[in-house]
């Protein structure tokens, strides 16, 4: 194995335990805006597998970026859909808005 990727996964772990000290310490209160965050991350994953799909050069790229655009997808079009419901639930029905404005 080279040193490239010796640094490379060293980088990986670290910003692993990073992250993880990170999202350990939000209040429950600001997850949807982190997610929001988060969406635009994995929208900037799916634009880095096409960018890498350019330079592929053989089939086992070609698949390890299909598999990485998919699942960035995933996440985002999921993210998306989970903050829609949460900022949801902070929508008044109609029978609520008749009672407050009594």
């Amino acid at each position: 194995m080279s040193e490239e990727l010796y640094a490379n996964l060293a980088i990986f772990v670290l910003s692993l335990l990073v992250g993880f000290e990170v999202m350990s310490k939000v209040p429950s209160t600001l997850q949807t805006p982190m997610m929001s965050g988060a969406n635009a991350i994995h929208g900037v994953v799916v634009v880095g597998a096409f960018a890498i799909a350019a330079e592929a050069n053989n089939w086992l790229l070609y698949i390890l970026v299909f598999f990485a655009a998919l699942f960035a997808a995933i996440n985002v079009s999921g993210g998306y859909t989970v903050t829609d419901r949460m900022l949801g639930m902070f929508d008044r029905k109609p029978s609520d808005k008749k009672e407050a404005d009594k």
